[in-house]
């Protein structure tokens, strides 16, 4: 059966690993535990909602690039742990999108509301992903002619001007103009619109 939503901790200190698997699995939460950040990356992860609990201090590397390279790959929020007040590191943390950031030893009244807070910041992020993935396989249904024509639709362009702008007839703009509508299963060009924002396709300039 596989979890609604993942947990993951990655901290080289054996005992805090130990200590907040206890917690969390104690109030229901799927967790997985980790001791460097290359384990972690190569561990194969569901795909579920999950964010992270990451010490700020691994060693040969930080937590502040773990979150950089992260924010690169993934959608994932993360959970800071750190050991000083160091209000520079704090807000570079929040600043790349950290979730939250709390000093060791943590809190268990600090420490599952920033769970729950970045779960289901995860949660809004994973549906949305799960939409654009739906979208972008609609978007390749299209064939490069329709695809060079949805940004003239979606600009609000009419069919005679597309097609001055393609050099083509208006009535082929008018074909392609339906199959579009239909692949991307748009109701409306409002509808079009927002999923073209979505797959944030560049619109055509100057015309």
């Amino acid at each position: 059966m596989v979890a609604e939503n993942m947990v993951y901790v990655l901290d080289d200190d054996k005992r805090i690993r130990e200590s907040l698997y206890a917690l969390l699995s104690s109030v229901g939460y799927a967790v997985s535990t980790f001791g460097d950040p290359d384990t972690f990356l190569a561990h194969e992860k569901p795909d579920v909602p999950s964010c992270l609990i990451l010490d700020q201090n691994l060693g040969k590397t930080t937590g502040l690039d773990l979150q950089q390279k992260l924010t690169d790959e993934a959608e994932l929020p993360v959970i800071f742990l750190t050991g000083t007040r160091d209000i520079r590191t704090a807000v570079k943390a929040m600043r790349n999108g950290a979730s939250e950031i709390l000093s060791k030893p943590v809190l268990e009244e600090e420490l599952l509301p920033a769970v729950k807070a970045a779960l289901a910041q995860a949660h809004e992020q994973w549906g949305e992903r799960v939409i654009r993935g739906e979208l972008r396989r609609r978007y390749a249904t299209l064939t490069l002619r329709e695809r060079g024509v949805l940004p003239f639709i979606v600009k609000g362009m009419l069919n005679k001007q597309t097609a001055y702008e393609l050099g083509t007839s208006e009535i082929t703009i008018r074909i392609h103009r339906g199959k579009i509508m239909r692949k991307m299963k748009a109701d409306s060009l409002a509808d079009l619109v927002r999923i073209a924002a979505r797959l944030r396709i560049p619109l055509p300039r100057n015309t």
